[in-house]
């Protein structure tokens, strides 16, 4: 990918990093605002990317090892490993290979670089598509397992678990391979920007609505108790700050990445635009900070795991 990546490819270039300490540069046109631009190095990019993979193969191994983790809910935990997993590596893939390009040390023909970096681009988009769908399938599962706790079974079974992973992963492969065949379109970035405000939302409401549920069954406790006053206020501040981990990390790390592409609609040419634009690779990182976080908020917190 060039080094004008966000223009040229949906998912930008990965390899226009150079020293890690924070500088300023003009714009491009040199009339406009200073940036500050955070590079990354690419030893630091390709080493998060490494732990990421390490960590989310651990999840997928124990998962798949352990017959007690074989429910739906580990299911699709599984599957959001395996999607930052795929996250990754693919990210590592591309960078690896462009660096060696760039070197001389992988000698390619042009036509050959291409249809590989397409098939990079497409594992890329694919992964973060399912990545998200995954992470709003597990708020699912858990808002059914706490309101339809007697029904919950019934309701979320293997087959329809199966069903819906299979729909998932379809329709990210499907979505990703039209996002990069025409990733020119100002209707390929509205969709995606659309796709991650529709997964923050319906995070958001249901993980409140399950907060507001807790709190309300730590009250009828505390009134068993007759200590009315200190469980329900503990108890709601410890959820309400695992709340806004989860949703605040969920945010940080995916929110720069879909800030960019909103740009790019909306004021592709503008200079202060442009500052944004320069920060690609840290928004592209946030990403696989995002894949080495996930286990420790949605596996490694089982005791099971």
């Amino acid at each position: 990918m060039s080094g004008q990546g966000p223009q040229r490819r949906l998912l930008g270039s990965l390899n226009g990093t150079s020293p890690a300490t924070p500088h300023f540069e003009l714009a491009a046109n040199q009339t406009g605002p200073r940036c500050l631009e955070v590079s990354i190095p690419d030893g630091l990019f390709l080493s998060l990317g490494l732990v990421s993979v390490v960590e989310n193969v651990l999840v997928v191994a124990a998962i798949a090892k352990n017959r007690n983790l074989h429910s739906p809910m580990y299911y699709f935990i599984g599957c959001l490993a395996v999607s930052d997993l795929l996250v990754s590596v693919s990210n590592v893939l591309e960078t690896a290979v462009m660096l060696l390009v760039a070197a001389g040390t992988l000698a390619a023909q042009a036509a050959v670089v291409q249809q590989l970096d397409d098939i990079i681009d497409v594992l890329i988009c694919g992964s973060m598509v399912s990545s998200l769908c995954f992470l709003g399938a597990i708020a699912v599962d858990r808002y059914l397992s706490i309101f339809y706790a007697l029904r919950y079974h019934s309701i979320v079974t293997l087959p329809r678990a199966w069903r819906a992973i299979s729909a998932i992963w379809v329709a990210s492969v499907l979505s990703s391979t039209l996002f990069i065949a025409y990733y020119n379109h100002t209707a390929v970035l509205l969709c995606l920007v659309s796709f991650f405000v529709a997964m923050l939302v319906l995070m958001a409401v249901l993980y409140v609505h399950m907060l507001a549920r807790a709190c309300q069954h730590a009250r009828g406790i505390a009134r068993l108790h007759k200590r009315q006053h200190f469980i329900p206020q503990g108890f709601g501040l410890k959820g309400a700050a695992t709340l806004t981990i989860l949703l605040g990390i969920f945010f940080l790390c995916w929110g720069p990445f879909f800030l960019h592409l909103s740009l790019m609609v909306l004021c592709p040419q503008h200079p202060i635009c442009g500052c944004v634009f320069q920060n690609f690779n840290l928004f592209l990182t946030l990403i696989i900070c995002n894949s080495i976080i996930d286990p420790f908020i949605y596996a490694f917190r089982s005791q099971e795991l």
